[in-house]
């Protein structure tokens, strides 16, 4: 039996989160056994130059040794407390030190319960109950951000998973992401209903589409205007595309923000931040319930804090940028000589690829009009070739300080090759 088949006899799906099961590109995961810099080693013995980096976190590469120090020596002290510890002071400290949106931080486990917490803050700080969320942007499998939008913008809208009651749906309206009319419009009719927006500044779960001008800068307006809470989602953006994260690259100033990822620095934690005074709505200051037995454990915390301290260089930002811009660079001139259409796009240690013959992918539409099957064919080229990519057209890749010339030089080189066969 393969070790798929023996994770499926025990593990519901045969995995623990449902993308890693390869439904989207055919065939069977890949299982690791260890990871270092840039490279990832499967069970079987193969090495792949990983793009994945556990779905962003690993933005030094896997196994930095001072962050591996940094959790061994914590951990000789205890794994976790469930009281307060003074870890969790100063990576809260950093956070509010590098994003000037921020005064206060509540840390949790996972960008899903950032999220979630989030929404819950604004409603609670508003006393509002309609939320709105943008088609293409993923926020976690909380249940009313797991609506997808009806039959027009301001319809009711659906749930997209069997266990959403329906009755969340006339909460959530979904909206089309970077359509600034559409945004103008919603908030005309309903502005006085709304709690918050919630937006992935940055799309990363329909592969990786960056705002439009004047997006971004119309939410905050329409936010500001009528009472609602900006919430920027930058579980995956978030100190992985700037040094101050996404609001920092486009000058824009959210209410609130969810961290994750790249702050737990490979271990599980994430985080809801904001103005102090929306903060104090939480309990214990607040009203506003929320808990969690493990957030803020120390090993996590000294994993995210070793993190940050090491990016927290605008110099960082720059080579890793520039890594990036190299490798996106040569996908799209290799795509093109192979006669092969491939839209591109990126920003700092963050890029996208859709085969499409759009010059610009700009929504999910665009997304979800691309050509999958090509996609399945170059990621099972590319993974012959020891290079390992998301295993879906709708995720966004990731580029690490670990990332050498010659893993870049490897991927493109490995790329033209597979161009040419699909």
């Amino acid at each position: 039996m393969s070790l798929y088949n023996d994770a499926r006899q025990v593990i519901a799906g045969g995995v623990n989160s449902p993308v890693r099961a390869f439904a989207g590109v055919g065939g069977e995961p890949v299982f690791f056994k260890r990871a270092s810099g840039s490279r990832v080693t499967a069970e079987d013995g193969r090495e792949f130059i990983d793009y994945v980096g556990s779905w962003g976190p690993m933005i030094l590469g896997h196994a930095h040794p001072e962050v591996l120090a940094a959790v061994i020596s914590t951990a000789r002290d205890g794994l976790s407390f469930g009281a307060p510890c003074v870890l969790e002071t100063r990576i809260a400290a950093k956070i509010c030190q590098m994003l000037p949106s921020v005064d206060k931080v509540r840390m949790v486990s996972s960008g899903t319960e950032a999220t979630m917490s989030a929404i819950r803050l604004a409603r609670g700080h508003t006393k509002r109950d309609k939320i709105i969320k943008f088609e293409g942007c993923y926020h976690g499998h909380s249940d009313s951000l797991l609506i997808k939008a009806g039959s027009g913008a301001l319809t009711l809208g659906v749930p997209s998973s069997p266990g959403v009651p329906a009755g969340l749906a006339e909460h959530t309206v979904t909206l089309h992401f970077n359509d600034v009319d559409g945004v103008r419009a919603a908030f005309a009719e309903i502005g006085d209903q709304v709690a918050c927006v919630i937006v992935e500044p940055i799309a990363g779960n329909m592969n990786m589409v960056p705002p439009v001008a004047g997006f971004l800068e119309t939410l905050r307006e329409e936010c500001t205007r009528s009472g609602a809470l900006l919430i920027f989602d930058e579980v995956m953006t978030g100190f992985r595309v700037a040094r101050d994260c996404a609001q920092g690259l486009y000058g824009i100033e959210p209410d609130i923000t969810t961290l994750g990822k790249v702050i737990g620095g490979g271990m599980p934690a994430a985080a809801y931040c904001g103005r102090a005074d929306v903060m104090a709505s939480i309990a214990p200051d607040g009203p506003v319930y929320q808990a969690g037995t493990l957030s803020g454990n120390p090993v996590a915390m000294a994993a995210g804090l070793k993190t940050l301290e090491l990016i927290d260089d605008d110099d960082f930002f720059t080579s890793l940028s520039a890594k990036t811009q190299k490798l996106v660079d040569g996908l799209a001139s290799a795509a093109a000589d192979a006669g092969v259409p491939l839209a591109t796009a990126c920003r700092g240690g963050m890029f996208g690829a859709v085969f499409t013959e759009a010059a610009v992918v700009q929504s999910f539409e665009d997304v979800a009009a691309a050509d999958v099957d090509r996609f399945r064919a170059f990621f099972h080229g590319m993974l012959d070739e020891g290079i390992y990519l998301a295993p879906s057209a709708f995720e966004a890749g990731f580029v690490s300080a670990a990332h050498s010339d010659a893993d870049l030089d490897a991927t493109i080189a490995a790329a033209a090759r597979v161009f040419k066969t699909i």
